[in-house]
C-alpha cells in the first residue's frame, strides 16, 4: 500500500489493485519511462485526472523501474513547463513508479507537442475544435465566481439583500457598514473584488453590469411558437426572475379546488413544485458567458417548457442525468439553498420525476443542446383544441343545493355551471366553449355523473341535464373568468 501526497488531501493507492483492474480513463502503463509521456500528463489533466504507472507492461506485468532523482527531477519540469503549469507527485512504490496527475484547473492544459486528453484507455490527440470547446467549457464553468471590473459595493441594493436574508430566515440587520462583511461570508467577494453571483443577486441595476441576465416569460396560443397571447421580460435579480416565473406559470396553468380538513387547497394541473424545480435548475445551472441568450419560459396548449442556455456541463453524460450533479454556478447553487429553494446534492431532476409520476402524469422530457430544455406535458384535458383561451362560462346562481366536502375539478366545475345555463346543451357545444375535446367531455361529465353531481335524463340526443347537486368549491370559491387562459 503507498501513500501519495495531492495538492488537496492524502489518500491511499493500491497499486496491486490498479493493475489487477488495468488501463482506464484515469489509469496508464508505461513499461520505460520517456519523455513522451507529458501527453498522457496533459492528457489525464485535460480530462479527470489520472497515474500513470512506469514498470508495468500494457497486460499488467511488473518489469520493474527505478526513480532517480535525476529521472524525478525531469518527470517535474515536462509537467511544470506545459501551459498551464501542472502539479504532479512523483513516488516509488516497490517496482513500480507512480505518478499522480491531478484534473487540471486551468483547462485546456497543453505541452510541446500540442493538446492531449483521455479518452477511455486512449491518450489521443484534440483538433481544434475540441479545444476551442474546451476553453469555451472552461469560460463558463464557475462564472458566477469571476470577479466583475467596474462593480463596487455603491452599486449593491440593500434592499435586495435584505430581501435574500429574509428568504433564508436569518436574522441579521444588514447596513453599509456591515455590507462587505457579509458578502466575503457569502463569497460574493474576491480579493475585495464583487463577482457576478454578487451582480445577478444583489445589483440594484443588473442590466447596466449584466445585460443578458434576464428572463423572457411568454404564452402561446396553441402548440406552436407562433401567436403571442401574454409575454413579460424580466430584467432584474435572480430571485426577483424566480418569482416572476412562478406568478406567469401559475397564472397561464389551470387549476382545481379541493376541500381537505375544512381548507381549500388549489391544485394546479402540472404539480407547482416540479415547475419549481426547473425554473431553479434553469437559473443556477444556466451558461452565463453566453451573452446574447436568456432562460426562456414558454406555456403553450399541450406543454410547458423551461429553456436554459448552456447543454450538459462537460464531464456529465446523458446517461448520468438526474445521477449526477455537476454545479455550473457554485455560488448561485449556494445562495439558492440557503434560500431553501433547492439542494446542494442535485436532487432536482429525480424530485421532478417523482412529482410527476405522484400526480399521474407523464416523465418529464429533457433535452440538451446548446440550451437545457425541461418540457412538461399538461394533461389531456386541460388542452385547447383550438389554441384559443377557454370561453368564459356562467356563473352559478346562489341558490344551488351544495354538499360540504365535494372535490371537483375545475374544468367539471365549468360543466356543472354551463348546464345550470342549458339543461339541454349538447358534449360538442361544451366542448366547443371550454376548448377541450370531446373525449375531455365525456371524461368529466362521467365522473360528475358518478359522483351523483348531475344527471341524464331521457334519450341520449333529446334528453336533458339536471344538477342535483353543486360542490361547496363551485359555490363559494369558484370564479367562472378564466384568468388563467385569457389573451386580449
Amino acid at each position: 500500500m503507498l501513500k501519495v501526497a495531492s495538492r488537496n488531501s492524502d489518500f491511499m493507492i493500491d497499486t496491486n489493485l490498479l493493475i489487477k483492474e488495468g488501463e482506464g480513463l484515469t489509469v496508464e502503463f508505461k513499461e520505460r519511462y520517456s519523455s513522451k509521456i507529458v501527453q498522457d500528463i496533459v492528457a489525464f489533466a485535460n480530462a479527470k485526472g489520472g497515474k500513470i504507472l512506469l514498470g508495468v507492461t500494457d497486460d499488467g506485468s511488473i518489469r520493474g523501474e527505478k526513480l532517480t532523482n535525476a529521472m524525478k527531477s525531469e518527470i517535474v519540469d515536462l509537467a511544470r513547463n506545459c501551459q498551464p503549469a501542472i502539479q504532479i507527485n512523483v513516488k516509488q512504490h516497490g517496482g513500480v513508479i507512480v505518478i499522480d496527475v491531478p484534473e487540471g484547473d486551468e483547462k485546456p492544459h497543453m505541452c510541446s507537442a500540442g493538446f492531449f486528453k483521455r479518452f477511455d484507455s486512449i491518450t489521443q490527440k484534440l483538433a481544434p475544435k475540441d479545444v476551442r470547446n474546451i476553453f469555451k467549457s472552461q469560460a463558463s464553468f464557475h462564472f458566477d465566481a469571476k470577479p466583475l471590473s467596474g462593480f463596487t459595493l455603491a452599486d449593491i441594493s440593500l434592499d435586495k439583500v435584505r430581501e435574500f436574508l429574509k428568504e433564508t430566515d436569518t436574522h441579521i440587520k444588514v447596513s453599509k457598514k456591515t455590507l462587505a462583511d457579509l458578502l466575503d461570508s457569502l463569497k460574493l467577494r474576491q480579493e475585495g473584488k464583487l463577482t457576478h453571483a454578487a451582480v445577478m443577486m444583489f445589483a440594484r441595476d443588473v442590466g447596466r453590469f449584466m445585460i443578458h441576465c434576464q428572463m423572457h416569460l411568454v404564452a402561446f396560443k396553441g402548440t406552436e411558437r407562433v401567436h403571442i397571447y401574454d409575454k413579460k421580460y424580466v430584467r432584474d435579480d435572480l430571485l426577483t426572475q424566480f418569482r416572476e416565473a412562478e406568478a406567469f406559470v401559475k397564472k397561464h396553468l389551470n387549476e382545481r379546488a379541493e376541500i381537505r380538513d375544512m381548507r381549500r387547497h388549489d391544485i394546479y394541473e402540472i404539480p407547482l413544485d416540479a415547475i419549481r424545480e426547473a425554473i431553479v435548475n434553469a437559473i443556477i445551472h444556466r451558461d452565463y458567458s453566453m451573452s446574447g441568450t436568456n432562460i426562456q419560459i414558454e406555456v403553450l396548449a399541450d406543454r410547458v417548457n423551461v429553456s436554459s442556455p448552456g447543454g450538459l456541463p462537460e464531464g456529465l453524460p446523458r446517461s448520468m442525468l438526474g445521477k449526477k450533479s455537476v454545479r455550473r454556478n457554485e455560488l448561485l447553487a449556494d445562495l439558492f439553498h440557503r434560500m431553501d429553494k433547492s439542494e446542494r446534492i442535485g436532487s432536482g431532476i429525480p424530485r421532478i420525476a417523482a412529482l410527476l409520476e405522484k400526480a399521474g402524469l407523464k416523465p418529464a422530457k429533457f433535452e440538451s443542446t446548446t440550451f437545457f430544455d425541461v418540457i412538461f406535458e399538461r394533461p389531456e384535458e386541460y388542452r385547447t383544441t383550438k389554441g384559443e383561451p377557454k370561453a368564459t362560462v356562467p356563473q352559478l346562481p346562489q341558490n344551488c343545493p351544495t354538499t360540504a366536502l365535494e372535490k371537483i375539478s375545475q374544468t367539471a366545475q365549468q360543466l356543472v355551471a354551463l348546464i345550470q345555463a342549458d339543461s339541454q346543451i349538447t358534449r360538442n357545444v361544451m366542448a366547443d366553449k371550454l376548448g377541450i375535446s370531446l373525449s375531455g367531455v365525456k371524461y368529466h361529465l362521467s365522473h360528475l355523473q358518478k359522483k351523483g353531481v348531475i344527471l341524464h335524463v331521457g334519450p341520449t340526443k333529446r334528453g336533458h341535464w339536471e344538477v342535483k347537486q353543486t360542490p361547496v368549491a363551485l359555490k363559494k370559491h369558484y370564479s367562472y373568468n378564466r384568468k388563467k387562459q385569457r389573451a386580449k
